[in-house]
């Protein structure tokens, strides 16, 4: 017998994806830094969900880049550290209520490091084990919020998590912060070996146990 459903009027639909640490850059040439986990990726391109009044959206309509530092699970304290702080001076009555402050110092306050990047003017988050610099290729409004088209332009990986002697990332060995339902999780732990990754040829822990 399958499970039994129930018709649920859900308020969050965060069922279960990655926590992205997005760097841009502030007109003062400061790096804003932030959490979010509304993004989906197909080939180098990423979608990717923020609020339209948000520095970020601001700073990515702006200068037309940003950095997306994809966080480890054992970073979740820091990214916590980071959930109601916002690089915007004047608060909306909605971010008052839920206790946001304005931190103009975002790396200081999270405990996280700049690292320079390469092609971007925002600093790269350096405890962040992906790195993936990108401009940003259109807006959308969404709801409520602003999609954020952004291509891939170069990808920095912790040498750790490569396949050895090639370009990819071992599955086992990245272990992502995840958001679900508003909470964190983490865990990489292997299941079964997929089908889509022997097609594609991608290698991965599973095919040498």
């Amino acid at each position: 017998m399958g499970p039994v459903h129930k018709v649920v009027p859900l308020k969050v639909h965060y069922y279960g994806t990655p926590v992205v640490l997005i760097s841009t850059l502030n007109p003062d040439g400061s790096t804003n830094i932030a959490p979010m986990s509304s993004a989906w990726w197909l080939d180098s391109d990423a979608m990717l969900g923020m609020s339209r009044s948000s520095r970020t959206t601001t700073n990515a309509a702006r200068t037309g880049e940003l950095v997306l530092n994809l966080a480890s699970a054992d970073l979740v304290h820091h990214v916590d550290r980071l959930a109601l702080l916002t690089g915007e001076e004047e608060l909306s009555p909605h971010k008052l209520e839920k206790g946001y402050r304005y931190e103009p110092r975002k790396f200081e306050a999270a405990g996280l490091t700049p690292e320079p990047a390469d092609l971007v003017a925002a600093d790269m988050v350096a405890e962040c084990p992906i790195q993936l610099e990108c401009k940003v290729v259109d807006m959308h409004d969404f709801g409520n919020a602003r999609a954020i088209h952004a291509h891939i332009l170069r990808s920095h990986v912790d040498t750790s998590l490569i396949v050895p002697g090639t370009d990819y990332v071992d599955p086992a060995l990245w272990n992502p912060l995840l958001m679900k339902f508003c909470d964190f999780f983490g865990a990489a732990e292997p299941l079964t070996p997929s089908r889509l990754a022997a097609a594609w040829d991608i290698p991965g822990r599973l095919e040498r146990i």
